[in-house]
C-alpha cells in the first residue's frame, strides 16, 4: 500500500513538472516573441529590396536591416515613405544634405560646385550608357538649395530610378531607417 502511495506522489510530481516545464517555455517563448517586436517596431527595420532602381548595389528580394535612430551623411543608403505611392517604400542613397546646390553635368556630380567622386557607379550598367553615347545620369542643375530638414535622394541606377530629380525633395520626416546590413541573399553579405 505504501508502495502505490510512494508511486502516486511520484506521478503527481512527474506531471507537475512537465506542467510547470511546458508553462515556462511558453512565458519563454512570449517574452522572446515581445522582444522581437520591440525591436523591430522601435529600433530595427527589417525590409526587402524591389525593383532596380538601386542596381548593382541592391538587386530585387535583397532583404536589408535599417536603423530607425540615426544621423545621416552624404551617400547613406535610406528607406523612405514614397512621396508618389500610399504605403510604399523606397531605397535610395542621400545624394543632397539641407543647404547644398546639387548639379550633375556630363555624368559627373558637383555639390554646391565642387566636383564628388561616386565610387559606387563604377558599374557595367554606367559603362554601357556610356559606350552607346548616352549619359547614365541625366544633366540636370537644382533650382534652389536643398531646403532645411530636408534630403536630395537618387537610385544608383540612375537612368531608372524614380528620385528626387522626379518627386522632390524628402522630408527628415519621410526617411524610415538608414539601411545597416544586407544579410539576403547569404553570398552577398554586407555591412554599410
Amino acid at each position: 500500500m505504501a508502495k502505490n502511495a510512494k508511486d502516486l506522489k511520484q506521478n503527481s510530481n512527474d506531471n507537475e513538472s512537465l506542467g510547470r516545464f511546458v508553462l515556462e517555455i511558453i512565458i519563454m517563448m512570449a517574452v522572446l516573441i515581445g522582444i522581437y517586436y520591440l525591436i523591430f517596431s522601435f529600433v530595427l527595420s527589417n525590409e526587402t529590396v524591389s525593383g532596380p532602381s538601386m542596381q548593382p548595389t541592391f538587386e530585387s528580394n535583397d532583404r536589408v536591416i535599417a536603423v530607425r535612430h540615426f544621423t545621416l551623411k552624404r551617400n547613406d543608403i535610406v528607406i523612405l515613405k514614397a512621396p508618389d505611392e500610399k504605403n510604399a517604400l523606397y531605397i535610395k542613397r542621400i545624394i543632397g544634405l539641407p543647404g547644398d546646390m546639387v548639379t550633375s553635368k556630363n555624368d559627373k556630380l558637383y555639390i554646391n560646385g565642387k566636383q564628388v567622386s561616386e565610387a559606387y557607379l563604377n558599374n557595367s550598367l554606367k559603362k554601357a550608357a556610356n559606350k552607346n553615347g548616352t549619359l547614365y545620369t541625366n544633366n540636370f542643375t537644382l533650382k534652389k538649395r536643398v531646403p532645411k530638414n530636408c534630403y536630395f535622394v537618387m537610385g544608383d541606377h540612375r537612368n531608372v530610378s524614380k528620385d528626387s530629380r522626379y518627386f522632390g525633395f524628402v522630408k527628415r520626416s519621410a526617411i524610415v531607417g538608414k539601411v545597416k546590413l544586407r544579410y539576403w541573399p547569404l553570398n552577398q553579405l554586407k555591412i554599410f
